[in-house]
């Protein structure tokens, strides 16, 4: 049974940083992709980076040069940096995974899903 579950979400001041991170569990991670995601109120879940075990990644260019997701297979876990934090940041951060080598930046082609955490930003 694949499970994924997301920490480290919180209240950060406009500028800040954070750290989420995901743990996976069930997965076949030679053959599996990891993808963040995230929801702001009244709006739609909208893709921020993926990556697989290999290290490969991919990112929205809103977040590019501002988050870096990153993994480590020993611990089954996937992280994402979020740097330079701004409002329009704030939302629940999603982990999904799929089946599959190569990441994706579509919600439909994941088929696991954490229950997510908040990440707040204050002005």
């Amino acid at each position: 049974q694949v499970q994924l579950v997301e920490s480290g979400g919180g209240l950060v001041q406009d500028g800040g940083s954070l750290r989420v991170s995901c743990a996976a569990s069930g997965l076949a991670f030679n053959s599996s992709a990891i993808g963040w995601f995230r929801q702001a109120p009244g709006k739609g879940r909208e893709f921020v980076a993926h990556t697989h075990w290999s290290g490969t990644t991919g990112y929205a260019d809103s977040v590019k040069r501002r988050f870096t997701i990153s993994s480590d297979g020993a611990k089954s876990l996937v992280y994402l940096q979020l740097n330079s934090l701004q409002p329009e940041d704030a939302a629940i951060y999603y982990c999904a995974a799929r089946e599959h080598p190569c990441g994706s930046r579509s919600v439909t082609d994941y088929r696991y899903w954490g229950r997510g955490t908040q990440v707040t930003v204050s002005n």
